[in-house]
């Protein structure tokens, strides 16, 4: 019997559209002999939709019309199985639409990918692709990612966090702190989202001043750190859990400027209306380093991924300081674009293969899930009559 997996994508994010992108590329890379593929679209105000037109790239021209032409559901869990339910609920026939065994989150960005979908999946009961809660939560959160990463041994850029309540209440301090402790060229990211977001270079006052305006608008809480003048990126995605991980084959994308922007990844090589998400990014793979260096990455990126709990896939993201040869982690991205597929076609893993692998990860962690205990019995509310509710001391509760 075939295994029903419902993709999830969308969602309120900025990176909304690259989810589209990615999620309907692994639908259709899904094995058809092993998975009923169900795609789950989820608008910009959170409103799940199915349908024949939500698996179709060509039907996002159009939103509303998509919408229109689709059927708006929620999940329910009812007796441990997952029922994609009509809502609002017809008044006759059938509300149920159909069931999922596992669901597959192939969203970027915050409010799905930073562990709040995870966490209204885990809730209603339904076993997921991918990473935890705790560690998507990580994973969105650059400085979170940073302190934890340092403590593990793993290099990471010093920074400096801020938030938009203290800048809009003393932007000059602000500046000063970042220019005495990070100087120039000093790089400007939101702390919580990806896809090269709300991210700019500054030079001088004036630019910082822009840069961070520029982010401050996409987050509040921004991290700034020194920009690598002579500089060359490297990725590498990881694919496993705690037990067992594995690094593939390193990349070398290639910027148009200061950093790799949005348009790099995902608009300037989608040639002729096609858009084809991360694996559209001009590349150079495998990337153009030592092999010492290829070596070192490899092992801190599995490291970072253990360090982090993670689960599925991952792509982590490096910097080389070519002044120095200093190697720095920048980022971790938890459910990365396109999945990271084309860093493992190189290394002789297909992308329906690794698809297959990501689902068997999550309905391991699923069995040893059930291995645990979540409660346990007890009678304190048995006694219970009414009356004034007090702490545990007295035999109150």
């Amino acid at each position: 019997m075939k295994i029903k997996v419902g993709v999830l994508f969308g969602g309120m994010s900025v990176e909304h559209e690259v989810s589209v992108i990615s999620a309907l590329q692994a639908c259709n890379a899904l094995d058809k002999e092993k998975y009923d593929v169900i795609p789950i679209y989820i608008t910009k105000n959170s409103e799940m939709y199915v349908g024949e037109e939500v698996g179709k790239i060509e039907s996002y021209r159009n939103i509303p019309q998509l919408i229109k032409n689709s059927h708006r559901v929620i999940l329910v869990n009812d007796a441990g199985k997952t029922q994609l339910c009509c809502y609002p609920p017809k008044k006759f026939g059938n509300n149920i639409y159909d069931y999922i065994d596992i669901a597959m989150p192939v969203v970027h960005g915050t409010n799905v990918e930073d562990g709040a979908l995870q966490g209204y999946l885990q809730t209603v009961g339904v076993p997921y692709t991918f990473c935890g809660v705790t560690a998507s939560a990580i994973g969105m959160d650059k400085y979170a990612m940073k302190c934890i990463f340092k403590d593990n041994g793993i290099p990471v850029l010093d920074c400096v966090t801020v938030h938009s309540s203290r800048y809009a209440a003393n932007s000059d301090e602000v500046k000063k702190e970042i220019e005495d402790r990070i100087g120039y060229p000093v790089i400007i990211k939101p702390i919580n989202l990806g896809s090269s977001v709300g991210i700019s270079v500054a030079h001088d006052a004036s630019e910082l001043e822009e840069a961070l305006d520029y982010a401050f608008g996409y987050a509040d809480r921004i991290l700034a750190e020194h920009a690598i003048t002579s500089l060359t990126e490297v990725n590498c995605s990881v694919v496993g859990d705690i037990s067992e991980a594995e690094a593939s084959e390193c990349e070398q994308p290639i910027s148009g400027g200061d950093i790799l922007s949005f348009e790099d990844k995902y608009i300037s090589d989608a040639k002729g209306g096609k858009q084809s998400g991360m694996a559209s990014l001009k590349r150079k793979i495998p990337a153009d380093i030592t092999p010492q260096q290829r070596d070192t990455i490899r092992d801190l990126a599995v490291k970072a991924f253990k360090a982090l709990d993670c689960c599925g896939i991952a792509r982590i993201d490096f910097m080389i300081d070519n002044d120095n040869g200093e190697i720095y982690l920048t980022e971790i991205n938890t459910i990365p674009g396109s999945l990271s597929f084309y860093l493992w076609e190189p290394v002789g893993v297909k992308y329906p293969a690794l698809l297959d692998r990501i689902i068997s990860l999550s309905l391991k962690r699923e069995r040893e899930k059930k291995a645990l205990t979540f409660s346990f019995d007890s009678n304190i509310l048995e006694g219970f009559t009414g009356g004034k509710l007090g702490g545990a001391k007295g035999g109150k509760l």
